[in-house]
């Protein structure tokens, strides 16, 4: 009877202890991540699962940081179509992210556009989300050689400015560790492969969990 009381008593205080940590889940919902973009962060050409949303929830998943990642990368977007529908993003989602990724820039780049009108409507998406209290990691791009070395220049040091200006975490390049490494950029040589896209998840989730800690 001694025997069974002790393991009575053992199994009551694994259930409060079942309890606690349910309370607890309960109390500590996922941290929610906007990840909002063009077809860098849209996933282009990967089945579901093997995009940048998906990998990276896995991968802080994976760290212990209960984190959901929500896509709202636009395959082809530019930097005013981003600003365009940011508010309709934030109004769909029906809860303040903890964290936005933003990710746009390339195809203004690859287009030749302005790195003034670039950077006029990135300022916009960045003080909006300053304006609602969304914390912000800025993902830098670099620009293609052929277009010069004063359009390089002014494009690349958009980002590291806007970051300053806004007091944004910045991630200097996205497709770092993918640009000119085999098997890492789909055929169209712009676009990561699922390997691609874990390499970015790689560089990019540690900076995620140590904001997401603050």
């Amino acid at each position: 009877m001694a025997r069974y009381g002790g393991t009575r008593r053992l199994y009551h205080l694994c259930l409060a202890a079942a309890a606690m940590t349910a309370s607890v889940a309960g109390a500590a919902p996922a941290k929610l991540i906007l990840a909002f973009g063009d077809s860098l962060t849209a996933g282009y050409q990967l089945p579901p699962g093997d995009g940048f949303a998906p990998q990276l929830e896995a991968a802080l998943r994976a760290k212990g940081v209960a984190a959901t990642v929500h896509n709202a990368g636009v395959s082809g977007d530019t930097t005013a179509q981003g600003r365009a529908r940011l508010n309709w993003v934030l109004t769909g989602l029906r809860a303040t992210p903890d964290l936005a990724i933003v990710e746009l820039g390339a195809n203004d780049m690859l287009r030749g556009q302005p790195v003034a009108t670039a950077k006029a409507n990135l300022d916009a998406i960045l003080t909006e989300l300053g304006r609602r209290h969304i914390p912000v990691l800025l993902a830098g791009m670099y620009a293609s050689p052929n277009l010069g070395r004063v359009y390089a220049g002014e494009f690349n040091a958009m980002f590291p400015a806007l970051a300053k200006a806004h007091g944004a975490a910045l991630y200097p390049f996205f497709m770092a560790g993918v640009v000119g490494v085999p098997g890492m950029q789909l055929g169209d040589g712009l676009h990561p492969t699922r390997a691609g896209v874990a390499a970015i998840v790689k560089g990019v989730a540690p900076r995620v969990a140590a904001l997401l800690a603050k």
